[in-house]
Parts: C-alpha cells; structure tokens; sequence
C-alpha cells in the first residue's frame, strides 16, 4: 500500500470514529423486505416504519405494482441512451403532459431524480447578469445546482419575507432575480410562505421557483401542492419535484413550468441531456399513480388525519414537536447522543424512526422524523406513540 494512501485511510478512520462517537453518524437499516408501512429487518423482525416519504403508501401498493409490471414487459426494462438520442417513447412526453396538467403547468420535462432536476435548471436558464435568491434552509440539490450557474448568489433566513424583500432590493440591477424556496422544508415540516413570496416577487418583478417533493400527490384539494394549497399556480413560474416519495415512492424528477423554460432545460440542462432516461416502468406506474390521486381524495384525507393523531398523542404524552400539519412530524431532542439513543431504542421496539443532527439539522436542534402514511392504520399511530413513551421510560432510567 502507498503511504499516501495508509495516511488518507488513517485520517478517515478519524473522521468516521468522531462521527460515532458525536451521534451524527448515520447507520444505515437493511430491510427484507418491499418499503411499506411494516418491514421486516435483516433478521426477520416486523418493523413498524416511520420513515419513508411513502406518503400515500403506494410504493408496494397492487396498482402500482402492476402498472410496472405490464410497463416492464410491454416498453422493456431501460431505455440504455438518452433522451434526444433514442431514449423517449410515447409513455415519457405522456407522462410529462399528465404531470403538467396535474401540477396546472405548461409543460413538464423528466429527470432521474429532483437532485438532478434541481441540478439542471439554474445553469441552464442563467448567468452572469442574474440572481438567485434562496432560502437558508432549501434543499442541498437546490444549494449545489446554484453552485453550478454564474449568477449571483444570495440567501434570506428561512421563510424570513423582510430579508428576501432586502434581498430583492439589493439585486436590482439584475436582468432576472430568481426566488426559489422549498414548498415544505423536509426537517420541520413548514409550508413556505408560498403567498407572501409571490406577492414580493410581483412587486419587484421576480420570478418564482419551487420544489415541492414533500408536497405534490397529497396537498392542497386535489394534491397539486404548495401552489394549488395557496391558489398560486399561474403565479410560480419553474416547479420541481419527484416521483421518489408520495408519488409512488421509486425514482425519477421533474420540472414543470413555462412552455419556453422548459424547451430550453431540454437543450441545455446538462443532467437531462448526458443520463439515460427514466425507466419504462417507473413511468408507466407514475401515470397509475397519476390515475389514482384524480380518481379519489381518500389517500391525501387519510394521510393528514394520521398526522393529526400522532400529533395530538405525542403532544399529550408530553413531547417537544415542531408545529404544523404535514405528515412529516419532528420530535425535538436537541442533544444528537440523546436523539440516536433513542431512535435505537424505537428500534428495539419494533419502530423504525430516525434521528436527524448536524450538519442534516442545526447543531442543538437534533430530533426524530417520524413521517406518517395513509397506509398507516389508527393502530399503528397508536403503537408507534406508546414505543416513544416506553423508550423515553426506559432512557431515563429509574426515577425518569
């Protein structure tokens, strides 16, 4: 072995022994079984899971299963080359139309995932003489894909409206100012201010971006988001998402918005035009989950009144959470030792939750995030609250 190559190896043992013995070292649980609202682990043990983005508990759902299955033996299994090439079927600008008229846009375009949806719009659309302006807590794909483009690059305190109007002063002189936000901020559960927004960009003549991954197929009436929640869906000029969480929970992103924004991200976004495209049965379950959130409401309902309860339990037991009404339910902790401890002791229980702590979340603000389904039954939240009263019992110790 290289002595260079002795030295990196020794240093990184350091770094990853810190990582553990801080808390923020992140394990990663081997299920064996298919992502649903109960697992099985490694060792055979059913799990209750609280930590999938399987919003509307599709991601194993018949339906959807089936509608990959017939798309796996009708279009076959990839599409080994890239879109302008020969990677686009019928099924892919059917999907990108349906998610256009589901999300009230213009058009849509597919990607991979919303990583690279994110990664691909800001360099494609501006340069030099504009500016983006985002807020501190957006999404790590929205901060590396700003990295990407020669604007410049400004950011406002999360969901702070007099910092992003200081901001909007500031860049004046700026050809285009791009606002981006996320539509729900994935550690707390916080909707973005969408209205507010809008209405600061219309007064200093702004445009809007949005990622809503955590919001589209179950908010707002009939589950087209943040904009559809706040009545703003003419307004919000570039919308991105994915098809790897409440809408069907395997993988693949999109961009939706104006019919030129979107011609040109086919041109000139550098993830569209160098990955192979999305999958044949990905997309031919994405438009069976399409079907089902326009055929019936009883998902995004069930969804929410799961949220409710485990809310209203956890928060009679006598735990710290963040407010608010989304499925995504944090758990404060504060202490990272303290937050790993006792999703490993969820764990042990039967519970699957996770613990979040720097850099994920601010350093003192670690916590667990539980993410409810409409899969999950009454049982299940009333189970997954008597295991956090039970772990924090046994944490404490005698006298706890």
């Amino acid at each position: 072995m290289a002595e260079v190559t002795a030295r990196l190896r020794a240093e990184l043992s350091g770094r990853l022994e810190q990582m553990h013995s801080s808390g923020v070292f992140k394990p990663e649980r081997v299920m064996s079984s298919a992502q649903s609202t109960h697992v099985t682990d490694e060792a055979g043990r059913p799990i209750l899971n609280l930590c999938a983005n399987n919003y509307l508990g599709l991601a194993d759902d018949p339906r959807v299963v089936e509608a990959a299955r017939q798309g796996l033996s009708t279009w076959g299994y990839g599409m080994a080359s890239v879109r302008f090439i020969c990677g686009t079927q019928t099924i892919h600008r059917t999907l990108e139309e349906r998610l256009a008229a589901f999300l009230g846009a213009e058009d849509a375009i597919l990607f991979g995932s919303c990583f690279d949806a994110n990664g691909g719009v800001f360099e494609a659309l501006l340069d030099e003489r504009d500016t983006v302006i985002s807020d501190a807590l957006n999404h790590a794909s929205i901060i590396d894909g700003i990295r990407l483009c020669k604007a410049e690059r400004l950011r406002y305190a999360n969901r702070d409206m007099d910092e992003l109007e200081q901001r909007l002063k500031a860049s004046a002189t700026s050809r285009y100012r791009l606002v981006v936000t996320d539509g729900v901020f994935s550690m707390d559960g916080y909707l973005a201010p969408l209205d507010e927004i809008c209405a600061l960009a219309d007064r200093y003549d702004a445009l809007v971006m949005v990622d809503d991954s955590h919001a589209v197929g179950f908010v707002g009436a009939g589950g087209g988001g943040t904009p559809e929640l706040f009545g703003l869906r003419d307004r919000v000029d570039i919308l991105t998402g994915t098809l790897g969480k409440a809408l069907g929970g395997a993988s693949g992103g999109y961009v939706a918005g104006r019919r030129e924004i979107v011609a040109l991200l086919r041109q000139r976004a550098r993830p569209y035009l160098f990955s192979n495209s999305l999958a044949p049965a990905i997309v031919c379950a994405s438009l069976a989950v399409l079907d089902l959130l326009e055929d019936s409401a009883d998902l995004r309902e069930t969804v929410h009144a799961n949220a409710a309860r485990f809310r209203a339990a956890m928060s009679a037991s006598g735990f710290d959470l963040l407010a608010g009404q989304h499925p995504i339910v944090p758990v404060m902790f504060g202490d990272a030792v303290l937050a790993a401890a006792m999703a490993e002791a969820l764990f042990d229980r039967g519970v699957y939750a996770v613990a979040f702590s720097f850099p994920v979340v601010p350093q003192g603000r670690a916590r667990i995030r539980v993410q409810l389904s409409a899969a999950h039954t009454p049982d299940d939240v009333d189970t997954a609250v008597a295991a956090f009263v039970d772990a924090r019992h046994r944490l404490a110790g005698p006298g706890g």
